[in-house]
């Protein structure tokens, strides 16, 4: 007998509880780009150890060369040939700078009113422990409604994501047996809007490098040097204006490689979709869509690579003046990458970018942070039907199959590792200030996708 309906009732009446655990894993800083919070980190994934193990999963912390990951296993119903699916989300966070900007402290998480009611800010309230916290909430309602789980279950949560995930595929090699599933199930990513889940059916990949320029063996007087000596900033900042010409295009060698034109159906499917991009740049107060020209909104978003200044300094950014010639400039760039496009020839491609534009005297090192290949998940299977046939029973309206525009690593690991395929369905939305201050996840976005991942369970032992 499915008791799914009993599940959602115990859901609806666990409101408040599920509200208090996930303040408490608000309020822990896992900051894993920052040294300090190294034992913050550490203490989350201990947190998470215990609230699996109260669900009936056997947990631990595992160690990697960087912050530790949870792996918690449920064996499932006793006799039953149920599926497996492992479940991916990850406990750390973006750094919260610049606090000024902050609303609220960013890890004391506060309820403010929404168009569409409460909505809780904090860092991490969406990425991704408010995400982590739908599914951790639907299995606590099945584990309190049957004392177990109705199919078999792995969660995997890192502590790395928001830095590459440096050491997460180094632990899938290790640990492939036990972590190979049938499915990848990983709330990570967004809605269509409010009304309207969907699920993901393509990511980004990613190349993020930092290049770092020097000139002259030390900073110099600008009046004793200036016009005589090479000014690394000036450089630096002539080759970044080279990236793209005037439709665009970005001028990396063989940056093209590999990106493929979207089909004709593909076309259609996401013109059908109605996106407003007048509103959807207007939200961040612009209003002139930039990238390729002659292309659509969603196709330049979902379907294009991209590659973008993010950073960039050196000399003198202090308060008040000083007259100085910097003697290197540094700046950091990211790149989006789509269709079969090679990360490592990316990568190749910007070091030559960056060495042919080298004048005499000037040395240039390019060092890479992060890298991670597009991703495009297959639609064909019982597990994207059963989250559709979900989706479409708590939301009354059929999932928008759409893409996205940023990168999530871990599923083409996944792939590539495993041999495992994933279900993206998440349940952020575009204004939820991810990365930014004051980050926020509606209490209906978290409540919904609790039940959705109550009615996939029950489903797919269905």
């Amino acid at each position: 007998m499915n008791r799914t309906e009993d599940v959602l009732q115990a859901l609806d009446a666990a409101e408040a509880e599920m509200r208090r655990r996930y303040f408490d894993f608000l309020r822990m800083p896992s900051v894993s780009a920052q040294p300090d919070h190294a034992a913050d980190c550490r203490r989350t994934a201990e947190w998470l150890v215990g609230e699996l193990r109260e669900i009936g999963f056997e947990a631990a912390v595992r160690e990697t060369a960087g912050h530790p990951v949870v792996v918690a296993k449920h064996a499932g119903p006793a006799g039953i040939d149920a599926p497996h699916l492992l479940y991916y989300g990850h406990y750390d966070v973006q750094p919260a700078e610049p606090f000024e900007l902050w609303t609220s402290p960013p890890f004391e998480p506060t309820v403010v009113e929404g168009p569409h009611g409460d909505r809780v800010v904090a860092r991490g309230a969406v990425d991704d422990k408010g995400q982590v916290m739908t599914w951790l909430s639907a299995m606590r309602a099945w584990h309190q409604v049957t004392g177990g789980l109705p199919v078999r279950v792995t969660a995997l949560i890192e502590g790395e994501e928001e830095v590459g995930s440096p050491s997460l595929d180094a632990f899938l090699r290790d640990n492939a047996a036990e972590l190979s599933a049938d499915i990848a199930v990983v709330s990570d990513t967004n809605q269509w809007d409010f009304a309207t889940p969907a699920i993901t059916t393509r990511l980004r990949g990613m190349v993020y490098a930092q290049i770092d320029l020097r000139a002259a063996s030390r900073d110099l007087h600008s009046g004793m040097y200036g016009g005589a000596a090479r000014n690394p900033l000036n450089l630096l900042a002539r080759i970044l204006g080279d990236l793209h010409d005037d439709d665009g295009r970005i001028q990396i060698p063989g940056f093209y490689d590999g990106v493929t034109p979207v089909s004709n159906a593909q076309a259609a499917q996401w013109a059908a979709l109605g996106f407003d991009e007048a509103r959807y740049l207007g939200d961040v107060g612009l209003s002139v869509p930039a990238g390729e020209r002659g292309l659509g909104a969603l196709e330049r978003i979902w379907a294009r690579p991209t590659c973008d200044v993010n950073g960039m300094w050196g000399g003198y950014t202090g308060e008040g003046s000083k007259t100085v010639i910097a003697g290197e400039a540094h700046a950091k760039l990211s790149c989006r990458l789509v269709g079969q496009q090679d990360p490592a020839k990316i990568e190749e491609g910007i070091r030559q970018f960056v060495r042919e534009r080298l004048p005499k005297d000037c040395s240039a090192e390019v060092r890479i942070f992060a890298s991670a290949a597009p991703v495009e998940v297959p639609v064909e299977n019982r597990f994207i039907a059963a989250a559709q046939a979900v989706l479409q029973d708590e939301y009354g309206v059929a999932p928008a199959m759409i893409g996205g525009g940023g990168s999530i690593p871990v599923v083409e690991s996944f792939k590539r590792i495993l041999n495992t395929d994933a279900l993206l369905m998440g349940f952020g939305l575009d204004d939820d200030q991810v990365h930014s201050p004051n980050e926020k996840f509606d209490w209906r976005c978290l409540t919904r996708g609790a039940r959705s991942h109550a009615r996939l369970l029950g489903k797919l032992a269905g």
